[in-house]
């Protein structure tokens, strides 16, 4: 980002906090932050206080408002054992950038797996009848189909697993009998998954990256928000690691699992696994194929 640029974005955020907070803002400093690797971020010093900015020329238009209403929503079903951050400001891509602009969390703090596996419990506590969010979001970059549904099965399948199996055929290819496996998959699961559980609010991306130790407690960021069957968040939860015994052990004192749980999670797993081959092709695909043949 061009020194034109970056001054043009700081006037917007200055105008912009000044509107939300009544008061005149003025930033003292900006600082990049890492550890991105989809979006750019910054942490933003003012006479207010400080501020975390995201910035993305290169992105869908609505992103960053579509991660605004994710975490509004996880928001209101936090009753304070998560800090979800305020967002105070998202903008739609123009001809300069995305925003999307929050507080600033500041990181620190001890082992807090336990506290992050109840308020994980809480938050998919918060339920209602309907399969689905208020708009199309985003997993990652990967647009995620949220039109209501009204049994988890049907949406499993035809808004996740469906959908983003047909964005990969237009967009890298599938060979035939990739597309036959995953095809004969789908009309297995009814038998695979029981139905009956109402929709939970779930983060839909929580993964170790994706979750923050601070000084007030552990923090959920960059959501994929939806009101899904709660095993589907541990699809991504135990993908990569990074959940210890605690956590899990919390989680199901607060809200427990059912016992055939993992026996399933290699299904929600699957969701996952496709997207990071749509997004970075390699040996996804044949991790795909392997958890599909594993559920025939």
């Amino acid at each position: 980002m061009g020194v034109n640029s970056q001054g043009r974005i700081l006037q917007e955020v200055e105008k912009q906090l000044s509107n939300v907070l009544g008061e005149t803002v003025m930033i003292t400093s900006s600082k990049v932050l890492s550890g991105g690797c989809i979006n750019h971020a910054s942490k933003i010093d003012t006479n207010c206080g400080s501020f975390f900015l995201k910035w993305n020329s290169d992105c869908e238009s609505d992103i960053f408002i579509r991660e605004a209403e994710s975490l509004k929503e996880l928001s209101k079903a936090s009753d304070g054992t998560f800090c979800v951050p305020k967002v105070l400001y998202a903008k739609e891509l123009d001809e300069m950038l995305a925003l999307l602009v929050m507080e600033y969390l500041e990181p620190g703090g001890f082992d807090q797996s336990e506290r992050l596996g109840r308020g994980l419990a809480l938050i998919h506590k918060y339920q209602q009848n309907d399969f689905g969010f208020y708009s199309d979001n985003y997993c990652g970059a990967t647009t995620q189909n949220n039109t209501w549904g009204k049994s988890w099965v049907p949406f499993f399948r035809d808004k996740r697993l469906a959908f983003l199996i047909n964005m990969i055929r237009e967009g890298r290819g599938l060979d035939s009998s990739c597309l036959r496996l995953f095809e004969k998959l789908l009309d297995r699961l009814e038998l695979l998954i029981p139905n009956e559980e109402r929709a939970s609010l779930i983060h839909g991306d929580l993964w170790s990256g994706n979750y923050m130790l601070t000084k007030n407690g552990p923090a959920l960021i960059d959501p994929a928000a939806s009101y899904s069957h709660r095993e589907m968040e541990f699809g991504i939860v135990t993908m990569f690691g990074g959940f210890s015994s605690r956590f899990f052990d919390a989680y199901n004192d607060e809200f427990p699992l059912d016992s055939g749980w993992q026996e399933r999670n290699q299904l929600y797993q699957l969701y996952h696994v496709l997207n990071h081959y749509y997004l970075f092709g390699g040996a996804y695909l044949h991790q795909a194929v392997a958890i599909a043949k594993r559920y025939l």
